[in-house]
């Protein structure tokens, strides 16, 4: 029997679809996770070893920072021997919009609070889009909101994040032009959630979802993952990057993870493990490390539960494809909920392996996921 479809808390709002280089984004499109380079663009060879390290991680595509001539000469080559799509990120001028078109780079971000007279050439900059491919992304920032509507609303609202998005959709399809999606951040969640969920109501874009400026590691992604959460279980939102004061790769690790929770990506090697607590007879923190460590490149959908006590350990292993209930210094092996051996504790982590090694020869790799750790109450 095939395998059922994992169910998601709400549909995917419909979004017309549109291509950023060969990744569909809207529509029945799966959502992509978006990173931007650290890196100075003109520095060709580093911007490329970091795109590479982001690739492997499962990033779908990345933006580059634009903001000299260097940056914008150092495009065609980074466009042409990128993996995945590269966005240009543009501020300020709209000519590096131009140069980054005529590039090649997959797609364009356009801050319409920051480009200089960038209103009056929309037309020219539709019909270049246009004319070589190119998708435009409509990024709005608190943190760079047009001046005329900070005056009007007293500071960045999500009426007022709202508003200027939809005033620069309003530009471009006026020229014909549809393949953009859009972006309205705020680094507060809450603004920002009723921002997009407003924008959501106006029109049929496909949005790209960011908590801007969201801060270091640990804050960053529980504000993202509380933002993406609330909008993604409504069906709202395309694509999405986390933004942390990390490198990017932990960035695409939070993302696919967040995705992963939700359903909304396919799962590889998941480890469920006990947070511990006074009833555990083990240490399984390094229990679950080990495990982990062990089955690192696995690719296929195994759950595989590292329990500590016989509360919820029996419970869990028997739930999961392969697990183990430990205590008295032995561990009961389950696998696809049958107690198969115990074995003592120091031979938990071996066996473990062994059984997944033999479980992951009868099936499928999983293609555009990555592993997980769950900590199971």
């Amino acid at each position: 029997m095939p395998a059922m479809p994992a169910p998601v808390l709400s549909p995917r709002r419909k979004t017309r679809k549109i291509k950023v280089g060969d990744v569909y984004v809207g529509g029945d499109a799966p959502v992509s996770v978006q990173s931007m380079c650290t890196t100075k663009t003109h520095d060709v060879n580093s911007t490329l070893q970091q795109i590479a390290e982001l690739t492997a991680a499962g990033c779908d595509i990345v933006r580059v920072a634009c903001p000299t001539q260097d940056d914008a000469d150092a495009l065609h080559a980074i466009a042409r021997k990128s993996n995945i799509p590269v966005i240009a990120d543009i501020h300020f001028q709209p000519k590096y919009v131009f140069a980054a078109i005529e590039a090649g780079c997959a797609a364009v971000r356009v801050n319409p609070g920051n480009i200089k007279k960038f209103d009056d050439q929309v037309k020219e900059i539709a019909q270049a889009a246009k004319d070589h491919g190119t998708s435009i992304r409509i990024g709005v920032n608190a943190g760079s909101l047009d001046k005329r509507l900070l005056e009007k609303y007293g500071k960045p609202t999500p009426e007022a994040l709202v508003e200027s998005a939809v005033w620069e959709a309003s530009l471009f399809e006026e020229h014909g032009f549809h393949d953009f999606k859009i972006s309205v951040k705020h680094n507060d969640p809450v603004v920002m959630v009723r921002a997009y969920e407003m924008l959501s109501e106006r029109g049929d874009w496909p949005l790209h979802l960011g908590v801007t400026e969201a801060g270091p590691a640990f804050q960053g992604t529980i504000k993202s993952a509380t933002a993406f959460g609330a909008l993604l279980s409504q069906g709202i939102g395309d694509t999405i990057r986390v933004s942390l004061s990390a490198p990017p790769v932990e960035e695409v690790k939070v993302g696919i993870q967040i995705l992963q929770a939700l359903n909304l990506r396919p799962r590889k090697l998941e480890i469920v493990s006990c947070p511990s607590c006074g009833r555990a007879q083990v240490d399984v923190y390094e229990l679950a490390e080990k495990v982990t460590a062990g089955l690192e490149g696995m690719e296929v959908p195994l759950r595989v539960a590292v329990m500590g006590c016989v509360v919820n350990g029996p419970g869990e292993a028997r739930e999961a494809d392969l697990g183990v209930a430990s205590g008295n210094g032995k561990g009961q092996i389950f696998v696809k909920g049958e107690v198969i051996k115990t074995v003592p504790e120091k031979d938990i982590v071996e066996t473990l392996i062994e059984e997944a090694m033999k479980i992951a020869e009868t099936m499928e790799p999983v293609e555009g996921a990555s592993p997980e750790v769950i900590a199971a109450s």
